[in-house]
């Protein structure tokens, strides 16, 4: 059983922290965490070992009538890998802490490329992270992208993709971030950091992105436009072809799904942690062909996307299974794909193969 820690508690930590403990393969050494905060006495209620970062702090979890198990410098000294789920740049300065103890680690996509031997995404270049040191698991955007982009790139080639990102002005915890009553270019430069983040998981990719924020806490959305290198027989055929991807959940007309909101509200109705989606929701009345030109919409949930992403990195870097293996294990035991979203093609033969 891998030991995993888990540096940083917040909106990313608390999720990697229970997917891993639903993995059989995996257990939570601890979490750490700066202040006893009521993300803290969560921790502690889910019965995670509660490390603190700052020893100097100790005294205040104590205070909060939380038991720490030690610091983190303990926690990682501990661990067989550890998940750096702190803010962005908080990772860098964390690094020197893990290669004192020879413990390799896993960063977020909110840290530099550099930070890491890697840039993972387990359906683009699971292999690649086979026994790195550090690992940098991209951010929402670009883990979205990379799923959809990597099909499409297989079966069609790829000569340019062009992406209007659609970005959630904060979570909903993030009562400083903005904007209130605007759309805001953000950057109003061509392009946007997510392309060239891309480029970090497909090096040769031609992509451009812009980006702009909008007064939501939802979900980001991409409006994408791909031209192909060869032209695909049908529309049909392209969707049929990212309905087989595991982790791209095709919304069908039937369902009503007019928005990010009501994405959230299927996800709540679904029984998920925390409404979250781990998947890319693309409408399927959105993808069209054009000659060599595909177009679609896709929405990405910010705080859960990188989750499962985060599950098997651990698996590649430790080389407990490879790549296929591992989103399967990963998928079945978050629940990831929705099938009451099938249509009714999809639940008639459902039906036939029970028979």
């Amino acid at each position: 059983m891998l030991r995993v820690g888990i540096n940083g508690y917040g909106t990313i930590g608390k999720r990697v922290a229970d997917a891993i403990r639903a993995q059989p393969d995996m257990e939570v050494a601890g979490v750490a965490k700066v202040s006893p905060d009521y993300v803290a006495v969560g921790a502690a209620e889910a019965d995670y070992p509660l490390y603190a970062v700052d020893e100097d702090r100790a005294d205040g979890f104590h205070e909060a009538g939380l038991e720490l198990a030690g610091t983190v410098d303990e926690l990682v000294a501990e661990s067989d890998i550890v998940v750096d789920a702190t803010p962005s740049g908080i990772g860098a300065e964390n690094r020197p802490l893990y290669e004192h103890h020879d413990t390799p680690a896993l960063f977020q996509g909110g840290e530099d490329a550099t930070i890491a031997e890697v840039s993972f995404n387990a359906r683009a270049n699971y292999d690649e992270a086979t026994d790195a040191d550090y690992v940098r698991v991209v951010s929402c955007n670009t883990t979205g992208l990379s799923r959809f982009v990597a099909p499409i790139h297989e079966d069609y080639g790829i000569e340019k993709v062009r992406t209007t990102l659609i970005r959630r002005g904060g979570d909903p915890n993030q009562i400083g971030r903005g904007p209130i009553n605007d759309a805001v270019p953000d950057p109003v430069s061509i392009p946007s950091h997510h392309g060239p983040d891309v480029q970090t998981v497909f090096p040769e990719l031609d992509i451009d992105t812009i980006g702009l924020k909008v007064p939501t806490t939802m979900m980001h959305v991409h409006a994408v436009n791909v031209t192909l290198e060869e032209e695909p027989d049908s529309v049909e055929e392209v969707r049929n072809r990212l309905r087989e991807e595991d982790r791209l959940l095709l919304i069908p007309e039937y369902a009503g799904i007019d928005g990010a909101g009501t994405l959230k509200d299927l996800a709540l109705d679904a029984g998920r942690p925390r409404g979250d989606i781990w998947e890319n929701c693309i409408w399927e009345e959105s993808i069209t062909v054009e000659g060599r030109d595909l177009y679609c919409m896709q929405a990405v949930h910010q705080e859960a996307d990188v989750v499962p992403e985060n599950v098997d990195a651990i698996r590649s870097v430790t080389g407990l299974l490879d790549g296929p293996e591992s989103r399967a294990v990963t998928n079945e035991t978050l629940g990831i794909g929705l099938r009451r979203l099938e249509t009714s093609e999809e639940r008639a033969a459902d039906r036939q193969t029970a028979d």
